[in-house]
């Protein structure tokens, strides 16, 4: 089992910074798991942010040039640096973590993960 706890979420006016930080326990494998984040507002489905596999990052398109996601393996914690936020940035951010991925789009879906945090909010003022 891996248990996933975020942290980091607050009130930001736009342009600001923030990083969120999602910190991992139990069988977590290290680099064998990849980790995703994923964000959601009320009545929509939950976003693709990006995600790290091995040393491979994907994001999308909307926050790439201004989000960074980076792995601190001996602090367990993967860590979601967001610049230049938007008011659209605006969500509950969740991280999720599964065994790697090997291929295709599979990172894309939220029910590729089999672990989630419990969700941070972020609030993006303009």
């Amino acid at each position: 089992q891996v248990q996933l706890v975020e942290s980091g979420g607050a009130s930001v006016q736009a342009g600001g910074s923030l990083r969120l930080s999602c910190a991992a326990s139990g069988r977590t494998g290290g680099d064998h798991y990849a980790v995703g984040w994923f964000r959601q507002t009320p009545g929509k489905e939950r976003e693709f942010v990006c995600v790290l596999n091995w040393n491979e990052r994907y994001y999308v398109d909307s926050v790439k040039g201004r989000f960074i996601i980076s792995r601190d393996n001996v602090e367990n914690t993967v860590y979601l640096q967001m610049n230049s936020l938007k008011p659209e940035d605006t969500a509950v951010y969740y991280c999720a973590a599964t065994p790697v991925f090997t291929g295709g789009y599979d990172y894309l879906r939220a029910t590729s993960y089999h672990y989630w945090g419990q969700g941070t909010q972020v609030t993006v003022s303009s």
